[in-house]
């Protein structure tokens, strides 16, 4: 069963922080599950180096729009790569490649009609002395009263268009800008309004998006679908491929979202494989990100898609909702943030990965908080997790016969255990990560207990069998444990299956006897309480050093 994986590209505009890594982690974990699973996976994304805020900070720095995107796109393959994440493919917008298949998309649909011309009204600055772009324009947004950009609020997710908002001003200069008359490429949206009507009912009806998308999407539509400007005047990015157009860009949300479909071109260029499964009727397609792209993947390259007669829309919406920091909302212009290159040189990146996943925004805002993140790991990875296998695997290597008495795991573990993959299995397929979590620390702690209750060092001394089995059980609850864990903490689940070697994992029960560990290794080390403060007193300073 082929599986497309998609998570949303990142601006290459400054370093990523927890907001970013949030919305994304998901994409790793389905991919680690369905990869155990045995199917076919291919996982990909990006950088995005062509959009508007790159030419907003390079023009703030003094230089290159190219330096600005090499910085940030070489910070965020090293981020990912240290939190784990595996892509198949992460490329960049600014990719030869990339514009090649964009300028191919653009061609189709303005030859099948899709994409037509328009006069229209535009904002200009004449103190720059240029048309200015959707983010290059910042104002009151005319729905809900708050700062919004020219594209979107993000306060109540409404799609704008720069005219709309109030006080109007020049993101550059701040002047405020005039009207002029314009000549640009529209995509004709409103002729999919049908087709997109019974693609979210579909979806509805299946329950494979979130309900943030649903809501959001039923909204876009009911309000009746409007064609939208494909066709920028930006310094950077992919060139509209039309005689008379060649000086203009193709808008960023037409070209951002095609990157899924470019990627996988690329990946299979690179690789000699095809690409068909991944995009026919029968694809199974998770696209992961933040609410705030919702319309985006719901309704403008469903679209898009539909206009280049590929079938492939996608299946499952992944859109978590926010994370706000020590209960304010995350600014990266007041600095106020978790930077990933910061915290990463600190924690142990499963640290991260697990408190994101069992705190994470699937339904609702939650909070990142340095107390409740120490606290997390030393109470649940450390004080559960690391534990049982700790005490398990120490007190097995002081039984110097261990592997000359045999033993069977007892059939009502088994029965949890096999449970367990089916429970776990079916809430990351239906992308409730936190629950599947949430269910694994729950058998950790039931572990736990029946450590405690047989009393192994006591069995030691009055029944060596019973000892030997009941420490077999426990190393293969452990072997279990990390081949589950595996998709949600891969680096301690590597450990566990050096130390036990085990084979490759997959998504069936281990079953086969356990043998004693050469190796013993500390998954978790505590972290002091005094970080806290040290965290929270760093936050501030860096706050007001912005």
């Amino acid at each position: 069963m082929p599986i497309l994986i998609s998570g949303a590209w990142p601006y290459a505009n400054g370093p990523l922080h927890l907001g970013h890594i949030s919305s994304l982690l998901p994409g790793d974990i389905l991919a680690r599950y369905f990869r155990q699973k045995g199917e076919k996976v291919l996982y990909v994304s990006g950088s995005d180096c062509n959009g508007t805020p790159i030419a907003i900070r390079a023009k703030q720095e003094g230089v290159d729009p190219k330096i600005i995107a090499d910085r940030y796109h070489a910070s965020f393959n090293d981020c990912f790569k240290q939190l784990g994440f595996t892509y198949d493919c992460y490329t960049r917008t600014d990719h030869s490649h990339h514009h090649q298949i964009v300028q191919n998309i653009f061609l189709e649909l303005y030859k099948t009609g899709y994409i037509y011309r328009k006069t229209v009204e535009q904002l200009y600055c004449e103190y720059d002395q240029q048309f200015l772009p959707d983010r290059y324009v910042e104002g009151i947004c005319p729905v809900c009263g708050s700062d919004a950009r020219g594209d979107q609020c993000d306060h109540c997710s409404t799609i704008l268009d720069p005219m709309d908002l109030i006080n109007r001003k020049c993101k550059l200069c701040g002047h405020t800008p005039v009207v002029k008359k314009n000549e640009h490429l529209y995509f004709r949206l409103s002729a999919f309004q049908k087709q997109l009507t019974q693609y979210v009912d579909h979806a509805e009806k299946n329950k494979t998006w979130r309900e943030n998308a649903i809501q959001l999407t039923k909204r876009y539509i009911h309000e009746g679908l409007q064609d939208r400007a494909v066709s920028r005047d930006l310094p950077i990015g992919v060139n509209v491929p039309i005689k008379e157009f060649e000086d203009k860009k193709i808008y960023v949300w037409i070209e951002a979202v095609s990157g899924y479909y470019s990627a996988s071109q690329l990946w299979a260029k690179q690789t000699g494989k095809s690409t068909d499964c991944y995009w026919n009727e029968n694809t199974i397609s998770y696209y992961v990100h933040g609410k705030d792209n919702i319309p985006f993947h719901t309704v403008i390259w469903p679209a898009i898609l539909l206009g280049i007669h590929k079938p492939a829309l996608p299946t499952h919406i992944v859109s978590n909702e926010y994370v706000t920091l020590e209960k304010r909302k995350l600014s990266t212009s007041k600095n106020w943030a978790v930077w990933i290159p910061d915290i990463i040189k600190r924690y142990h990146p499963d640290s991260i990965r697990y408190f994101l996943t069992i705190n994470a925004p699937e339904n609702r805002d939650t909070d990142f908080s340095w107390r409740e993140f120490i606290l997390s790991h030393n109470s649940e990875l450390l004080g559960a997790y690391g534990n049982f296998v700790n005490r398990t695997l120490k007190f097995v290597d002081k039984i110097s016969d261990f592997n000359t008495i045999h033993y069977e795991l007892e059939p009502t573990l088994q029965e949890k255990i096999n449970r367990l993959y089916k429970s776990v299995g079916k809430n990351i397929e239906e992308a409730h990560f936190k629950q599947g979590l949430e269910d694994i620390f729950r058998f950790i702690r039931e572990s736990n207990k029946y450590f405690d209750d047989k009393k192994p060092w006591i069995q030691l001394q009055t029944d060596k069998k019973g000892c030997i089995s009941t420490l077999g059980n426990c190393l293969s609850i452990i072997a279990n444990l990390a081949q589950l864990l595996s998709p949600f903490i891969p680096f301690s689940s590597r450990e566990v299956q050096k130390m036990l070697d085990l084979d490759n994992f997959s998504w069936q029960p281990i079953q086969k006897e356990i043998l004693k560990p050469k190796l013993i290794k500390t998954l978790f080390e505590r972290i002091d309480l005094v970080q806290i403060q040290e965290e929270l007193d760093n936050l501030y300073k860096q706050e007001k050093n912005e």
